[in-house]
């Protein structure tokens, strides 16, 4: 868990690995869960339809409902590979559009520089 203050508020996060045999512990900590940071390498379009699917099964979750959603739209320093998207092809390739029952943001990241 990292815990950390904003505006005067506490907030705590978990960050959770992507693989496989992890996914299916998820769910054990979506009680109380008030948003959701997803990331997504831009840099590899072939698993961005695996993380539509994956995204939208963890929306579908009841325990999420109601929950904030923040995408955050990795690597986006790698703009000059011709495999990177660019933030509105990645919120197309995860059918963003379609989230309509909750608050959503997608933002460009780089790892190495924010």
């Amino acid at each position: 868990w990292v815990r950390y203050a904003v505006r005067q508020k506490c907030a705590e996060t978990l960050p959770l690995g992507g693989q496989d045999r992890l996914r299916a512990l998820w769910c054990n900590y979506f009680p109380q869960t008030r948003g959701l940071i997803f990331v997504v390498d831009s840099s590899d379009p072939v698993r961005v339809d695996e993380a539509r699917d994956e995204l939208h099964r963890v929306l579908g979750d009841e325990l999420l409902e109601g929950a904030s959603l923040l995408v955050l739209a990795n690597k986006q320093d790698m703009a000059s590979s011709s495999n990177t998207l660019s933030v509105e092809q990645v919120a197309s390739a995860l059918e963003l559009e379609a989230v309509v029952d909750r608050e959503w943001y997608i933002q460009g990241t780089c790892a190495r520089t924010g």
